[in-house]
């Protein structure tokens, strides 16, 4: 499948994005989750989960899409007058 001008008009991680759906990531997170209970255990699968909730945190972060701030107030009990 060529991906044609849609490369040029794209940056790299939105081709990415562009293609991937988010149907399709969350068959693969739950599949992911499924074997892994299934090979290795309920704690290694709660393991995995909050591996995978820790990561996706730290990535919304680096994307610039969290505020860490308001998070960490929100964990401390103040709030946020917006």
């Amino acid at each position: 499948m060529s991906l044609g001008n849609d490369s040029a008009r794209l940056g790299a991680s939105e081709t990415v994005t562009a293609r991937v759906s988010a149907t399709r990531t969350g068959i693969l997170v739950g599949a992911v989750l499924a074997l892994t209970w299934i090979i290795f255990g309920f704690w290694a699968f709660v393991f995995v989960v909050i591996a995978m909730a820790i990561g996706a945190v730290v990535g919304r972060a680096l994307d610039g899409r969290l505020d860490v701030a308001a998070l960490v107030g929100a964990f401390r009990g103040k709030r946020s007058s917006s």
